[in-house]
């Protein structure tokens, strides 16, 4: 498209009304691809959480019909249906179709919300098809529909009322979004998250399609307390869960958390229900407590001696599962995902609350404090012999006289035009060598399975010989000594065998750079290679097939069926080097899938459950699921 020559008045468009959302969807929901399908559930969902946060309505009804539309129904205050003042109109309408309306900016009507910005209700109705909301109150019930964020008509009442509350029911645009087809699972856990951070909470969850009717119901008396024996359930624990509450002014501080086994740590943290991924001052406040507390008692009790150094915050969260959630009426979050809070006071909040609660736990339960503090000194041990082992990753690391001697790096300097890719096996990795392009293309060969880092502590893994070649090669560190102006690939690939000890390989992979490397997966630079599983030719017809499903569609379009030949790759050593290249290292022809993480705490139970001590979860997932293994699709 030429642009126009001329630049004037008539150049500026102005979007009125909700036009903004229908013509940018990506600016208020993320995109429209089944991510921003679901926040238009977690819009209208959150609104009858927050009304249930200021302690109306306790039950919350979401149905997904069979037509794909959406009910939700609480049986709170119900949205105003009274005349606005400025408007004009109900504002029951105001709401629904105007942005940045709504009783959150009004600190009498909320004191604390999730939703900060007023446009949850309003975006919901521009994004969908229709909408029909029913308001229940004053012994009335009001309805108005809408048509792609217009109203239809005026409110006006249809019947009398008994209770209270609102029920919104929507049909997401198809013309908007690129299909609606909502997860029933991924819906599932949000709202199991929501009623574990709302202990009392009830939300009863249905869906009517696929001509059956799943229902689940979600309620924790426990709330945070039930969520720490939830991550835990896969997991030897060291002691009782320990629950914290404290009050100061309008901010609520509650606080779960128990020690296990394990050598990881499983500490999430929550503003008014909004996952804080990035932690902020809430989270800084319940760590520094949590090392602080613990060794005054540690001193106290004399476990540690005066000539004893202090226990670090590594020592004391190792093996640590907790839920820092905080309520409070003006959250102040970085960047537009709310993944990190900024409000300094909250820090003392959390800070008091943690030492004077934790304190009081471990007086009360001597033989627990004992087995925490005995732990975490295990733990500063095993941190002397690892201090050592990172030492060398910090002098090695990017240092290219010091590369692993099997990996073959590419001639390419700018990590931007760098990728690596981890083969599986001395022989699949020569033949990379061979068919990769060596101006771009790195490839380290790893020997046989690498060691499960989730059974191992740390100093146990940086003695490991492929896991010390793995980090050396990619050259940014560690955990906190991760620095991303030093990785020496943006792009690295997992490329294994397509059979199960390929898996289990591409598994353990995961599992490191899950627990030691995260920064990997959230700077986008993992990715898992794909190579074929099928070669099928006749003649000189000849295809390349990734998916048992591809292979259906091939067979079918062949043009003479009697004479294919059919050959099914297991291994990458069975290619030679030119076909690995056109099939799995090509940029112009290959099928990679980036790794990414869409929900930490799902990924941390996963992995506890996969890769983790207790074998008993382990077997019943394997037997749950193994008739519905299919291979990868990217």
């Amino acid at each position: 498209m030429t642009p126009n020559k001329e630049y004037n008045a008539l150049s500026i468009e102005v979007l009125e009304g909700l036009e903004p959302v229908r013509k940018r969807p990506g600016m208020y929901i993320g995109g429209t691809d089944v991510h921003g399908l679901h926040h238009l559930v977690y819009e209208i969902v959150d609104n009858s959480v927050d009304e249930a946060m200021q302690g109306f309505g306790n039950r919350i009804n979401i149905t997904i019909h069979a037509d794909d539309s959406v009910s939700v129904r609480d049986f709170a205050r119900g949205i105003p249906t009274d005349p606005h003042p400025k408007m004009k109109v109900s504002a029951l309408e105001v709401v629904m179709t105007t942005l940045h309306a709504g009783g959150k900016f009004d600190s009498g009507a909320y004191v604390q919300s999730g939703g900060l910005h007023g446009v949850g209700a309003s975006v919901v109705n521009a994004l969908s098809e229709w909408c029909r909301v029913e308001v229940r109150q004053k012994g009335k019930v009001f309805v108005q529909e809408y048509e792609r964020g217009v109203a239809k008509g005026p409110v006006k009442p249809v019947g009398k009322a008994s209770d209270t509350g609102t029920l919104t029911v929507f049909k997401a645009d198809p013309t908007i979004f690129d299909n609606i087809d909502y997860e029933y699972d991924t819906l599932a856990q949000r709202f199991r998250e929501m009623c574990y951070l709302n202990k009392g909470l009830m939300i009863v969850f249905k869906d009517e399609r696929f001509g059956k009717e799943n229902e689940l119901t979600f309620y924790f008396e426990g709330g945070v307390m039930s969520f720490v024996r939830h991550l835990n359930k896969n997991r030897k624990t060291v002691c009782d869960p320990i629950y914290i509450e404290r009050k100061v002014g309008t901010s609520v501080a509650e606080i779960a958390l128990q020690y296990n086994d394990s050598f990881s740590e499983s500490v999430f943290s929550f503003a008014n229900n909004i996952h804080t991924i990035d932690g902020g001052a809430h989270l800084t406040g319940f760590r520094g407590a949590l090392t602080r507390t613990l060794n005054d008692y540690a001193r106290k009790s004399n476990i540690l001696k005066e000539q004893d150094s202090n226990l670090s915050g590594d020592d004391v969260r190792e093996g640590l599962t907790a839920i820092v959630s905080v309520r409070l009426s003006n959250p102040q979050f970085e960047g537009q995902t709310k993944g990190k809070l900024n409000n300094a006071e909250i820090k003392n909040v959390v800070e008091q609350a943690t030492s004077e609660g934790l304190m009081q736990y471990l007086e009360e339960n001597p033989s627990d404090a004992r087995r925490i503090i005995e732990k975490a000194l295990t733990a500063a041990r095993a941190r002397d012999a690892a201090r050592k082992a990172r030492d060398v990753v910090r002098k090695n690391a990017g240092e290219s006289s010091t590369l692993p001697g099997k990996l073959a790096d590419c001639s390419e300097r700018d990590p931007a035009r760098s990728e690596l890719y981890i083969v599986e096996g001395v022989s699949a990795g020569g033949t990379a060598k061979q068919g990769r392009d060596r101006r771009t293309q790195a490839v380290l060969p790893l020997r046989g399975k690498i060691l499960n880092v989730e059974k191992a502590r740390l100093d146990k893994m940086l003695a490991n010989e492929e896991i010390k070649a793995l980090i050396t090669a990619l050259g940014a560190g560690i955990a906190d000594l991760w620095d991303e102006s030093r990785l020496r690939y943006h792009r690295v690939i997992i490329m294994t065998d397509a059979d199960v000890d390929g898996s289990h390989i591409r598994t353990l992979l995961l599992t490191f750079f899950f627990r030691h490397m995260p920064q990997l997966i959230s700077g986008g630079y993992l990715y898992i290679g794909m190579p074929p599983l099928y070669r099928v030719s006749s003649g000189k017809e000849e295809h390349w097939v990734y998916t048992d499903r591809e292979l259906d569609d091939v067979l079918k379009k062949m043009s003479n069926k009697d004479k294919v030949n059919l050959q099914r790759y297991k291994g990458l050593g069975e290619m030679n080097a030119e076909q690995l290249w056109s099939t799995t290292m090509n940029p112009e022809t290959r099928t990679i899938g980036q790794v990414t993480i869409e929900d930490a705490l799902v990924a941390d139970e996963t992995f506890d459950m996969l890769m983790g001590n207790v074998v008993a979860p382990r077997k019943r997932f394997i037997q749950t699921h193994a008739a519905n293994v299919k291979n990868l699709d990217v």
